[in-house]
């Protein structure tokens, strides 16, 4: 086997230590992680680094894949939808209505993610058609088409609901699709943070390029 891949697996569980030898003079770099050792939840390419130098390499890298999260009920499900979007690195999480929630299941990942809010789905709606996203609802509707079957746009916001009610109207008129999990059991729903990872790794399973995964 070659040498270990830039995962945050390779590092122990409390971060690595304070650097050894003499300290890099990449700028990226910062110098009181250097001095003091990185405990963060961050893949091993980016250890010592500071958090502005993460985020300009993740914006090298995100994807044109936004995802927005509407009527959510349980904050938990807001913070676990987040980080999720940041290992795809998705572009934007938009939060419709709520403006503050429960960062705690996000794990800190807030703070590399792009996140934007707006006051009602009319807003949203405004944004994808002005930055030339297709809108696609995903809810466990009848009639909607599989998402296992579907071919996603490219240039693609995703509207996800709470679990149970799903989107509200106005955002189901507003998509120009609606998409849904297949499911086999006996359960009605898929919690929705589960849900909204699924659909955006099949985007990702699309329309992403595994060549630059870490």
């Amino acid at each position: 086997m070659g040498e270990p891949g830039p995962t945050e697996w390779g590092a122990p569980a409390a971060g690595v230590g304070p650097w050894q030898g003499p300290p890099p003079s990449d700028p990226r770099y910062d110098p009181v992680l250097l001095r003091d050792g990185d405990s963060r939840n961050v893949v091993d390419a980016y250890r010592y680094w500071t958090r502005e130098a993460i985020i300009a390499d993740i914006d090298t890298r995100r994807h044109p894949l936004h995802v927005a999260i509407e009527n959510f009920g349980h904050d938990a499900n807001i913070g676990a939808v987040v980080r999720t979007a940041n290992a795809f690195a998705v572009d934007t999480v938009h939060i419709v209505g709520r403006r503050r929630w429960n960062r705690r299941g996000a794990m800190v990942t807030d703070r590399y993610q792009r996140l934007r809010h707006h006051d009602t789905i009319a807003d949203l709606l405004d944004f994808a058609a002005g930055a030339g996203l297709t809108v696609v609802a995903v809810d466990n509707l009848p009639g909607a088409a599989r998402l296992e079957q579907t071919t996603l746009p490219r240039h693609c916001l995703m509207i996800f609901g709470q679990e149970g009610p799903g989107i509200t109207d106005n955002a189901r008129a507003g998509a120009a699709m609606t998409v849904s999990i297949a499911q086999f059991g006996s359960t009605r729903s898929i919690n929705v943070a589960v849900a909204a990872g699924i659909a955006m790794h099949t985007w990702i399973a699309q329309h992403g390029d595994l060549e630059r995964a870490w």
